[in-house]
Parts: C-alpha cells; sequence; structure tokens
C-alpha cells in the first residue's frame, strides 16, 4: 500500500517559460475570471506571460514552482519589486497561486514558505503580501507564517459589482546582516 500523499511527492523547480508559461497564465487567468486574487478584469492573452517572465529574469525574480511526479506544475509563486526606488531593494512582494484542482494540499504554504527561505538566502527584509481582504485562507496562511498585518486600503479596487479592500501583510527577517545605501 503506498501511503505516500500528493504533499509529499511534490519536488520545487525553477519555472521556465518554454515549458510552464501556459500552465501559469491558465493559473493566473482562472484567479482573474474566478476571484479577487487578480484585480484584473480580463484574461490576459498568452503573449502577456513572454513580458512577464522577462521581467522576471532581468530582474532575478524566481519563479518557483511545484510539481509532481509527472512534472505537472500544480501551483508557483514569485516575487517583484515593491516600489520602484533604490531604498526599497531589501523589499519584495511575492505572489502564491495553486492550479484549481491542486487547492487544499497545503502547496501554498510549502510554496511561501520556500519563497521566505529564498529571500532570506537573497539577503532580503521585508516581504509584503497584498491580500484581498475577503480572502480569509490567504490570510491565514500568512498569519500562521509569522506575517503581520500592516494594514488595509479600503475601496481600492471595484469588481464583481463592488469595492475590494486590499489588506497588506508583511514578514520582517533578520537579512541582511549589512544592510547598505546605495
Amino acid at each position: 500500500m503506498n501511503t505516500e500523499s500528493p504533499r509529499d511527492s511534490v519536488k520545487f523547480i525553477e519555472c521556465t517559460e518554454a515549458e510552464h508559461a501556459g500552465t501559469i497564465l491558465e493559473i493566473l487567468n482562472d484567479a482573474i475570471v474566478n476571484s479577487t486574487a487578480l484585480y484584473d478584469y480580463k484574461p490576459r492573452a498568452p503573449e502577456a506571460m513572454h513580458t512577464w517572465f522577462e521581467v522576471k529574469r532581468a530582474n532575478g525574480f524566481p519563479v518557483v514552482g511545484a510539481v509532481d511526479e509527472a512534472g505537472t506544475l500544480l501551483g508557483f509563486a514569485s516575487w517583484g519589486a515593491f516600489r520602484p526606488f533604490p531604498a526599497n531593494k531589501y523589499t519584495v512582494e511575492h505572489s502564491v497561486y495553486v492550479h484549481r484542482d491542486s487547492r487544499g494540499l497545503g502547496l501554498g504554504e510549502r510554496l511561501l514558505r520556500e519563497l521566505i527561505r529564498r529571500a532570506q538566502e537573497k539577503e532580503l527584509h521585508v516581504l509584503v503580501g497584498c491580500i484581498d481582504a475577503t480572502n480569509a485562507a490567504s490570510i491565514a496562511l500568512h498569519t500562521r507564517l509569522g506575517f503581520t498585518h500592516s494594514g488595509t486600503i479600503k475601496e481600492v479596487g471595484f469588481k464583481f459589482g463592488r469595492w475590494l479592500d486590499a489588506a497588506f501583510y508583511q514578514l520582517n527577517l533578520a537579512t541582511p546582516a549589512q544592510p547598505v545605501d546605495g
């Protein structure tokens, strides 16, 4: 009898545009159409993924994938610039998305833990998550991993016929050991 759960067989990979853009696009478009996780209205076109990956590559931002034994991408996580100013260089805004068929397996937590580990390796100081204030599951996940609520911007978005509040959660890391200006 195999007692291994799908959670146990998941491994992390570096996503590539050639191999994973289509599945990442599917995951993002599902979030756009069916949730308030992204404040977009219309699904993104396949061409948008080239620019998305290009920005990640140019800035050294990770695109971490969680794949099963067959290599199927179940979810991904990444980060990007928080604000485009030099003094914000130790702060990133992260995103974690899990394919609709793979939710409830703990993949979001595993992906977020991996991002935290990588942020420490890169000697970053703050991870910021901007979460729709009604997304109780994401808020609970972030809180469980030590993120604290740092503020909510009320009625910052309008989608599905209602105003949306964006809640910000942050995790401060002990890194970098020697922060520098410039």
